[in-house]
This record gives structure tokens, C-alpha cells and sequence, in this order.
């Protein structure tokens, strides 16, 4: 982590690459040979061309973590779920994991209508009516 901290071409175009992918840029900069989280953001105050290349991709990411929530919602995940009876004995049943893949959508979702409100946040409509 932190190994680069001079911009280049090539790592700012691995870095939007995978943001365009919805990989969160603090999961990029962890990767072998990726700069620290904040020295990216120095970057962008440094480069303009980095600063709106780095926001389209982030856009695009959005998409791309919204269309993840389709293929959440249509893969079923098998789970284990044990419990203890009264008698101390194990019971295991295999099942659709359903409340973790609930949970998967809604935080993704949440996130999004927090990073990008206009596209992924509720409609909020205001009626204002004149006094009659």
C-alpha cells in the first residue's frame, strides 16, 4: 500500500478501471502497487484530466454496483444454519441465505442514493400550493 505516490498515466488508468468496475477506491488502493486512498485524492486536486476522468468512472461504477444488486437478487446462496435444541443436541438445515443477501441489496443501495442522490435517491416531490 502507499508504493506509489508520483502520478502516472498508467496507475490513474488502473485506478478508474476498477472504480468503473463499482470497486471501492479504498479496496483499490490496498492492491500491491496502488497508492494510499489520500494520495489519490491529491492527485485529483493536482489534475483535472485525472479529477473528471476519476468522476466518470466513479458514475460508471454506480451502474455497475446497482446492476450487482440484480445478480444478488437472482443468485440463491446456500447456507448452513446449525442450532442447539433443548436436549444439547446439533441440528443443521441448509437454506437460501435470504437475510444476507437482503442485507447485501440494502446497504448497496443505501450507499448509492448517499453518493449519487439524484440518480439512486427516493423522488422527492414538492406540490406547493397558492393560498385560495
Amino acid at each position: 500500500m502507499g508504493a506509489h505516490t508520483t502520478y502516472t498515466v498508467e496507475v490513474s488508468d488502473r485506478i478508474c478501471e476498477q472504480l468503473a468496475e463499482g470497486i471501492p477506491l479504498r479496496e483499490i488502493c490496498r492492491q500491491p502497487g496502488m497508492p494510499a486512498w489520500r494520495t489519490v485524492y491529491q492527485w485529483k486536486d493536482a489534475n483535472e484530466d485525472f479529477n473528471a476522468r476519476f468522476a466518470r468512472a466513479r458514475d460508471v461504477g454506480f451502474d455497475a454496483i446497482a446492476a450487482s444488486c440484480l445478480d444478488i437478487a437472482d443468485t440463491p446462496i446456500d447456507g448452513v444454519e446449525t442450532t442447539t435444541k433443548a436436549d444439547g443436541s446439533m441440528e443443521t438445515r441448509r437454506s437460501d441465505m435470504l437475510g444476507h443477501r437482503k442485507l447485501q441489496i440494502e446497504t448497496r443501495l443505501k450507499l448509492l442514493a448517499k453518493w449519487d442522490p439524484k440518480r439512486y435517491g427516493d423522488k422527492v416531490e414538492n406540490t406547493h400550493l397558492a393560498p385560495g
